[in-house]
């Protein structure tokens, strides 16, 4: 196995960030460019720093249904399989050519639940990752929709994003998402905040509004997000909820800025 000591030592931190489709795409859809390539700014500039990401991506299907909208597919998982097969393709080429403008490599890491479980899975996973950060590279995760079974799918990206965050010992997960944070209302209505902090222990539930999503916007929401951000949080990894379409947001979060709703565990506070 690789070194995972001798791995660490080159970046001062490792951060954790998941992009939903929400994030990346217009009213119509669509995925937009310029919110990648602000996306892929904010990684380069805390590289500089020693700061190294891995970026948990969505957009695959939604990728994928711009060059297949006209199809005769019925079956929706099969049609989804399809989508994804060749929308992943087209993120990378995205995320490879913005990142070659930076001067930096980037990697594509496809994975299914069972990579994670203990044992020879794992430790391929661990080795994968460690391998690439070793070198600079920043790791490009996705589940491998193409391929998964239901039983070895993940609940969405921000468990994906969690597993990955718990496998590399990460310093931060900041799951991002097209609103502010977690609010104490509808987040719609004038009248409410965003919640700064919240404990691991804390219920929220009762501010969470529920949403119907469309074929393509992914398979998560904010309750999602809100567990996992818990369940990592209590790992000792901090975990932020935040505004990906926020000018700088993931810069500003790792210098300590009070961006978006903090989870940790309460012991923190005391």
């Amino acid at each position: 196995m690789i070194d995972i000591k001798q791995s660490r030592k080159r970046h001062k931190k490792r951060v954790v960030v998941k992009v939903g489709t929400n994030v990346m795409v217009n009213k119509d859809n669509r995925i937009v460019m310029p919110t990648l390539r602000k996306l892929v700014d904010q990684i380069a500039r805390l590289y500089e720093e020693d700061i190294i990401c891995v970026l948990i991506s969505s957009g695959s299907v939604i990728a994928g249904m711009e060059v297949l909208d006209d199809n005769d597919i019925e079956d929706i998982r099969i049609r989804r399989q399809v989508y994804s097969a060749v929308g992943q393709p087209r993120m990378m080429r995205h995320y490879y050519s913005i990142f070659h403008d930076y001067g930096m490599r980037c990697a594509q890491v496809l994975a299914t639940k069972r990579d994670f479980d203990e044992g020879k899975h794992r430790d391929n996973m661990i080795n994968c990752y460690e391998g690439l950060l070793s070198q600079g590279i920043v790791p490009i995760a996705n589940e491998d929709d193409a391929v998964s079974l239901s039983m070895s799918m993940f609940t969405d990206n921000d468990e994906l994003a969690s597993l990955v965050a718990e496998l590399i010992d990460a310093d931060m997960m900041i799951l991002l998402t097209d609103i502010d944070g977690i609010f104490d209302g509808n987040p719609e209505d004038d009248s409410s905040k965003v919640i700064k902090s919240v404990a691991t222990d804390q219920a929220v539930e009762q501010f969470i509004q529920s949403s119907n999503k469309k074929e393509g916007e992914g398979r998560g929401g904010m309750m999602s997000k809100i567990n996992v951000a818990k369940l990592t949080a209590a790992k000792n990894i901090p975990t932020f909820i935040a505004n990906g379409k926020r000018e700088n947001c993931i810069i500003d979060i790792v210098n300590g800025k009070d961006i978006g709703t903090r989870i940790y565990k309460r012991e923190e506070e005391e």
